[in-house]
């Protein structure tokens, strides 16, 4: 997952950030978004098609079509936002960026049975401290 920390992001940001994720993962058969300017613009729509993707948006006022990226929202909201006042957009990013690693290594997630989603947070069951 990445997460861009900007004002504002425009169709060429949306594109950057994709075409990052394109090379760290591969290319996925869809890309599914909302209906917001910087995703339905035709550079971002034209990019996508060139490079093999194709496009699922959300119909407009149904955020249940895309129940991961809400679900991943409100617990974006829940665990940083609410709880932060940024004074400056750099403490955003750093602060933003310290949050998304913890999510993406370390914090138990639900679907994976509470248990961290990175292997090199899981400590192999014959290398565990025993207990005397």
């Amino acid at each position: 997952m990445a997460i861009r920390v900007e004002r504002k992001l425009n169709s060429t940001d949306v594109i950057d950030a994709l075409t990052d994720l394109f090379i760290l993962r591969g290319v996925p058969s869809f890309i599914r978004s909302d209906n917001g300017p910087e995703f339905v613009a035709q550079a971002v729509r034209d990019w996508i098609a060139a490079v093999g993707a194709k496009t699922a948006y959300i119909e407009p006022g149904s955020p249940w079509e895309n129940g991961y990226c809400e679900s991943f929202n409100g617990r974006f909201r829940d665990e940083l936002l609410n709880g932060e006042i940024f004074y400056s957009l750099r403490e955003a990013q750093i602060l933003i960026e310290q949050w998304r690693r913890h999510y993406n290594t370390k914090r138990p997630h639900s679907a994976l049975g509470y248990r961290p989603p990175a292997p090199e947070t899981i400590i192999p069951m014959d290398h565990r401290p025993t207990m005397h």
